[in-house]
């Protein structure tokens, strides 16, 4: 079966000929013209993908060929065939629509790859109008849902960046679905077909983050008993997600902006470059700017990577989507649970409609699955969700015992040593509920001992 109708437009017949004939070789279904003329005519009755021409041709050349190409209805690939000493008009001819040029006498191998490019640009852009159709319809696009306007404008602008090459910051509070978000521009990239890998930068070691993401050689330092593939060549050809960036150390933000610029890394302990060919997205939750201004995150590098800045908001912010969301939500968990839950009740939506989600989707979720799995009747209801859903539990006052005491003139910087002393004091030293409660990372609260730590060695030292 063809994989795409492609024309050949070439005034001399052997070349012609010859090209037809290796392009129907690799499986192309192919037509012929002699010029610009007969082949205008061609697209308008045979509706190519793909046209190539000759640049210089009797009667209408390969540009005017190009320009009345572009005004057609339907998208076609022009790919223009130049003379040496042609390659600037091939180029002006690139800036006016063409999809790529080659020079004469033709390279098969490079002129195989440019087909298959187009081929595979044809195949996303058929997927875009797919999904916009979809989207159009019920407000989905990939795993992404929501009719709203909101969800809406970050499903455009998706779709506007997807077919690119260019890095995407993602930002939105945890739990929005930056990971979604940033797989479904996976998907609808040319690069959809290649590895999509994600990594973590908070939930890694700062001792160990430069080998999971450029790898290391045997030897490299201690413990590297075989030589190990980082994300980055995991991911060749296809799309790297870096999740909370501003929790990557500075040192390492200076080696990745490196390898962004020339597309080149070294692996640890490498004396060697390989060069890599990967999209990368960057994924936060915290607001980038006030990361620079903090000094966690390199300004250049801030710059280099927000090419592209998509906000998810937070699911308080576009509660309308909440039916489509909890319908979505429940297919997932039914055929995860093998489970026939047909919706929620009334009350149950009410108390949805009503629940400020601090979790964001992810919590909508958790709640969804919990009350699959232990619903009863046909659609969920109040006694499914979980004890105390929806219902605001006043604080306790604060007590003396667990209250920061702070004098005038206490610095920042002592301040926060104490608070966060305090809330492990009244955590039990339970450092995962101590990060939630402050709002840091798990990460941030272990770098902020450490730093304690020091100043106190260094302290004693001196007395």
């Amino acid at each position: 079966m063809a994989q795409e109708k492609v024309l050949i437009v070439e005034d001399e017949e052997n070349e012609r000929t010859g090209l037809a004939e290796l392009v129907r070789a690799w499986g192309y279904e192919t037509e012929t013209a002699s010029d610009g003329v007969e082949g205008l005519e061609t697209v308008e009755f045979w509706d190519p993908a793909i046209v190539i021409t000759d640049l210089r041709m009797p009667r209408m050349d390969g540009m005017q060929l190009l320009q009345r190409i572009a005004a057609q209805p339907h998208p076609v690939a022009v790919i223009l065939l130049t003379a040496q000493g042609s390659v600037d008009a091939a180029v002006s001819a690139m800036k006016s629509g063409a999809f790529d040029f080659i020079e004469k006498p033709v390279n098969p191998t490079r002129l195989r790859n440019i087909l298959q490019n187009a081929s595979r640009l044809r195949g996303t852009e058929r997927e875009l109008e797919a999904s916009r159709r979809k989207l159009r319809d019920v407000g989905v696009l990939g795993s992404l849902v929501g009719p709203s306007k909101r969800m809406q404008e970050v499903f455009r602008l998706i779709e506007m960046v997807a077919p690119s090459t260019a890095s995407v910051l993602i930002t939105g509070e945890s739990g929005t679905g930056k990971e979604l978000l940033a797989r479904t521009v996976h998907s609808l990239s040319p690069r959809k077909t290649k590895p999509f890998v994600a990594i973590n930068c908070a939930a890694i070691p700062e001792t160990l983050i430069e080998s999971e993401i450029f790898g290391h050689e045997k030897g490299a330092f201690t413990g590297a008993m075989e030589r190990r593939t980082g994300c980055f060549e995991l991911a060749e050809g296809g799309t790297l997600l870096l999740d909370e960036i501003g929790e990557m150390p500075i040192g390492t933000q200076a080696k990745l902006l490196r390898v962004l610029e020339d597309r080149k890394l070294r692996r640890l302990g490498s004396k060697g470059e390989t060069s890599v060919d990967v999209r990368v997205l960057a994924a936060t939750n915290t607001v980038p700017e006030e990361a620079v201004a903090r000094g966690q995150l390199r300004n250049d590098l801030f710059y280099r990577l927000n090419v592209f800045n998509i906000q998810l908001p937070p699911l308080r912010e576009h509660k309308d989507d909440l039916p489509a969301l909890v319908q979505a939500l429940l297919a997932d968990m039914n055929e995860k649970h093998s489970r026939k839950v047909g919706g929620v009740s009334e009350a149950v939506m009410h108390a949805f409609q009503s629940h400020a989600w601090p979790g964001n989707v992810r919590e909508l979720r958790n709640t969804l699955e919990r009350a699959v799995i232990v619903c009863d009747s046909a659609l969920v209801e109040p006694r499914h969700l979980p004890p105390g859903f929806g219902h605001v539990v006043p604080r306790a006052p604060v007590q003396e015992a667990n209250a920061v005491r702070l004098g005038v003139g206490t610095t920042v910087g002592e301040a926060e040593r104490l608070l966060i002393l305090k809330t492990l004091e009244a955590t039990n030293n339970n450092k995962t509920r101590a990060a939630e409660i402050l709002g840091i990372s798990l990460k941030t609260l272990h770098n902020k001992l450490k730093e304690y730590g020091a100043a106190e060695a260094a302290a004693e030292a001196a007395s």
